[in-house]
């Protein structure tokens, strides 16, 4: 009985370890099962056939918790990591002797996206609807918290850069001391008495860093004796906003909602997506509720007036602005043929090997959901040789 290698699978919270153990290396494939969309595109990628689809929907509607959206088979794994590579969600991550590393990558064996996630920090305005609308997280906002979102915030007054000019006539002051008691921005400072004189003299003194420019001084002055001016240098809050590319599925979701029109996402995959109502399950929302982008929806109710004879009212529709095709919602629908999928292109960068070839067909291999399954907890889908008409 051989000794090396040897194979295992365990669990660690959200990860799954699949490990081959040589004489001299361990290889660990890690799947992040709370990452992991059951897009399936892994499942296509695997040049060793090492991966099946789970029970997509009911995985990751948290519905079971005995099984996960896609399977790994340590023993047939050759820990390649091509699935890595191809994952659209960074849900796979490779170790050779603990260490994340792609060898086939070191190699230029297999290629990359051509990853496109850019933000114009010129037109950029620091605002929150990217952060807001991203489904991945994957917006970074480093922006620093101000009062109206965090109590413990910084003052609002210090949000824009300003530059403020506080000038006194010595000739209407009276160094009354009225606005040094109102602002803390303002220290009159007397010079003492003298009965040679008869007069109260001294100056006013004021600090810049902590004027917020509210103008009290100015109107509470009975001498009219204060003037201040603050211009405004600068329209934009400190801090940038960036994309995260690990994190970021390119939906678009941040490209189609930024008002600045500052952001540039493209996909890594174009196709087309088409959903037949009258195959789809009334009730059932599973597609919705996998689909990684928020892309899918169910639409409001046509009004009765509305409806036309032998007309279906669709109970689940889609925005395509922001469907990448990635597939997860074929691989969770319970209901065959109810949506089709047929990818037409995938953004590479330049370095197309015999391997990539083969994947590149597979995932443009037109396709819809299965019901049947063949093996008990296997998700199959239905391979197209294009796409049927309903």
């Amino acid at each position: 009985m051989a000794l090396f290698p040897k194979y295992s699978k365990t669990r660690e919270g959200q990860n799954v370890i699949a490990e081959q153990r040589l004489l001299k290396a361990v290889n660990n494939l890690i799947l992040n099962a709370e990452t992991c969309t059951g897009c399936g595109i892994c499942v296509d990628a695997c040049p060793e056939e090492a991966i099946v689809l789970g029970p997509v929907g009911a995985t990751r509607r948290g519905a079971i918790d005995y099984a996960d959206p896609v399977d790994v088979d340590p023993e047939k794994c050759s820990y390649c990591g091509v699935c890595v590579i191809m994952c659209p969600f960074n849900a796979m991550t490779l170790k050779i002797d603990g260490e994340e590393r792609l060898p086939i990558l070191e190699k230029e064996g297999f290629p990359q996206y051509d990853m496109v996630t850019v933000i114009d920090e010129e037109k950029c305005t620091r605002c929150t609807i990217c952060e807001e609308v991203c489904p991945r997280d994957a917006i970074a906002r480093d922006v620093p918290a101000f009062e109206g979102g965090d109590e413990a915030g910084k003052p609002r007054q210090s949000a824009l850069q300003t530059k403020t000019t506080f000038t006194v006539d010595d000739e209407k002051c009276t160094y009354c001391g009225i606005c040094g008691e109102l602002c803390p921005s303002i220290t009159v400072v007397r010079k003492p008495v003298s009965p040679e004189t008869g007069k109260v003299e001294g100056e006013v003194l004021w600090e810049e860093s902590t004027c917020d420019g509210c103008m009290i001084c100015v109107e509470a002055c009975p001498e009219d004796a204060i003037t201040l001016e603050r211009e405004f240098v600068g329209d934009k809050l400190p801090g940038k906003v960036d994309i995260q590319q690990d994190d970021c599925c390119t939906c678009r979701w941040c490209v189609e909602t930024c008002p600045e029109e500052a952001i540039t996402v493209e996909k890594i995959f174009e196709g087309e997506i088409e959903i037949y109502p009258e195959k789809c399950p009334g009730g059932c929302s599973t597609c919705v509720e996998v689909c990684p982008c928020n892309a899918l929806y169910l639409p409001s109710p046509v009004p009765a007036k509305e409806l036309t004879g032998g007309s279906i009212e669709p109970n689940i529709a889609i925005n395509k602005d922001f469907c990448i095709f990635c597939g997860a919602c074929v691989n969770a629908c319970p209901s065959e043929d109810a949506i089709i999928l047929k990818r037409t292109a995938i953004r590479m960068q330049d370095v197309d090997t015999d391997l990539f070839k083969d994947v590149k067909r597979k995932l443009l291999t037109t396709r819809t959901s299965k019901v049947k399954e063949a093996t008990p907890g296997e998700v199959e889908i239905k391979i197209l040789g294009e796409v049927q008409e309903a």
